[in-house]
């Protein structure tokens, strides 16, 4: 039996989410982010629709070795690179393509010997998370030139913090410690995330690195999906499974927060955060029913929203109701309940059946 909440996967937005991508960064490689389950939206749909991808990227060693079964010929890039020299004898084997980011994976590679890797070097310039420091570059650069455990030359890389604002000043900060590097670096370079791509083209490089923007999300604060011309991939429905009259001063949902200010319709969805909804929604947090908004009152329970119908009159049990998607931008979901649309689409369970949209 099926779920009555699905999330419906557009096939068709991720090929054109792509070519948005190389629209803005038309002389650049794409290295298509596909962390975390394809952002959530299912690995093999996601590597399928974008075979015109020239690389991927993951976060870990785990979700490579997963692709590997998907993506047999694709370059793979770990992101975290390889904990261990054990690791590194595994991306070996299977044309992983590690980044190098701390002083200890630089020791690692001198316990590794027959066929040289691929690697990413990643300076940090602002991010503070992975990365060497940037006044290290040619010390760290001279020491790998001399293993013979890596190929040469190594494909040099940042990371932003701030580029879904450009105007903030740390953007320009981290440019002026990258882009030194860049201009004498010998071999590829990449430094643009999904904003960064869009935003500063000065710096896109060899290879751009897209990841929410790939799934019709937008990676800008200002500006909207729509606004950049991406098209939502995920449409996340469920449907009314009760509608009840209420009267006025009658308490809604849990803890009693939400009063009836008159007599009216509730409704009742069939889903809540055991399916991944955020539990945090607030009251106003909108829905889309039968083509109209409508809101959510009281607290999301595990497997259940309730909804305000005073403008749906005509709203029935097994009505669809959508989440967000198509017809209702992800990013209103998630500026109502205080998160970013990446932990929206990332964390839906088990529970949600996944469906494709072909056309």
């Amino acid at each position: 039996m099926s779920s009555q909440t699905v999330a419906t996967i557009d096939v068709a937005a991720l090929g054109h989410n792509l070519r948005r991508v190389r629209h803005y960064a038309p002389a650049s490689a794409v290295l298509s982010v596909v962390k975390a389950n394809a952002y959530g939206h299912g690995l093999a749909t996601v590597i399928e629709a974008l075979h015109d991808t020239d690389a991927f990227a993951v976060g870990t060693l785990a979700e490579a070795i997963e692709l590997r079964k998907i993506s047999p010929d694709k370059a793979i890039v770990i992101l975290q690179g390889a904990a261990d020299p054990a690791d590194l004898s595994i991306c070996q084997k299977n044309n992983f393509q590690p980044v190098i980011h701390s002083p200890h994976q630089i020791e690692d590679l001198r316990t590794i010997s027959a066929k040289p890797l691929k690697c990413w070097l990643k300076i940090n310039t602002g991010m503070r998370r992975l990365g060497l420091a940037a006044g290290d570059y040619d010390d760290t650069l001279k020491t790998i030139n001399n293993m013979a455990a890596t190929q040469k030359p190594l494909v040099l890389m940042s990371h932003f913090a701030c580029a879904d604002e450009p105007d903030r000043m740390e953007n320009r900060h981290q440019i002026n410690l990258f882009q030194p590097l860049l201009e004498r670096h010998d071999g590829e370079t990449s430094f643009c995330n999904s904003a960064a791509t869009i935003a500063f083209p000065e710096v896109h490089g060899d290879w751009v690195r897209p990841g929410i923007m790939l799934y019709g999300i937008s990676p800008m604060k200002d500006r909207t999906a729509a606004a950049l011309n991406l098209r939502p991939v995920m449409t996340l429905t469920s449907r009314l499974i009760a509608v009840y009259e209420a009267r006025a001063g009658d308490n809604v949902g849990y803890g009693a927060t939400w009063q009836c200010p008159e007599n009216m319709r509730i409704g009742v969805i069939g889903i809540g955060y055991g399916d991944g909804y955020p539990r945090h929604a607030p009251n106003g947090t909108p829905v889309v029913i039968n083509g109209r908004r409508s809101s959510l009152v009281g607290r999301v329970s595990m497997d259940m929203l309730t909804v305000d119908l005073r403008n749906q009159p005509d709203a029935r049990p097994g009505d669809e109701v959508v989440l967000w998607g198509e017809g209702l931008p992800i990013e209103d979901i998630a500026e109502a309940a205080g998160t970013i649309a990446y932990e929206l689409v990332c964390r839906l369970t088990g529970r949600v059946d996944y469906q494709l949209k072909q056309t």
